[in-house]
């Protein structure tokens, strides 16, 4: 079976459940150091395939050269799906359409980030940062800054963990991508 087909079945009885991690996804890279850096992204779903938004400011996207693997787990149905990922960019004209589907707070940081002080930077306080946020001048039309991205995952190792098996014994299985065609094992848990 194709795992992407498991992904998106996972992800829906997930959603069916109402659970909020569905929608979401850890995203794995090595930052400065050679540290692994692990942060929670919303997971989207793109012209039937995986994507992530982010600003080029962001010191994930300086990261991304170095490899990324993502991370769902969907509590709700006790699956774990971890993968690796090459990360192939989206059309800007789709990021810009993608990106007036964002709520405001994140397009006005965006521009913050882009204009003022880049993402993940040392700020003096958050009132502080609201005050400069609130006072901070927007394009009007509010579009996409040039430093949106987006990129499509193109998962080639994936490993599925299923923790509710009836008898305890978790089922973990592993599909790895031989040129167009998966391979499938199963793990020991």
């Amino acid at each position: 079976m194709d795992p992407l087909v498991n992904i998106a079945e996972d992800r829906a009885r997930a959603r069916v459940a109402n659970d909020p991690m569905a929608a979401l996804c850890v995203l794995a890279t090595v930052g400065a150091g050679g540290y692994p850096q692990a942060r929670t992204l919303v997971l989207r779903d793109l012209n039937e395939r995986l994507a992530l938004f982010m600003n080029a400011t962001s010191p994930k996207f300086q990261q991304l050269d170095a490899g990324a693997s993502i991370c769902m787990y969907m509590p709700s149905i006790q699956v774990q799906y971890r993968a690796q990922v090459d990360l192939v960019p989206i059309d800007p004209a789709l990021i810009a359409e993608s990106w007036q589907l964002r709520p405001r707070m994140p397009k006005v940081l965006d521009w913050f980030y882009t204009h003022r002080q880049v993402q993940s930077s040392t700020v003096s306080s958050r009132e502080a940062l609201q005050a400069a946020i609130a006072e901070f001048p927007l394009p009007e039309p509010l579009i996409a800054p040039d430093t949106a991205r987006g990129f499509y995952l193109e998962l080639h190792d994936i490993e599925r963990l299923d923790l509710a098996q009836p008898d305890g014994l978790h089922n973990r299985n592993r599909w790895v991508k031989n040129e167009s065609r998966w391979v499938l094992s199963t793990l020991l848990p």
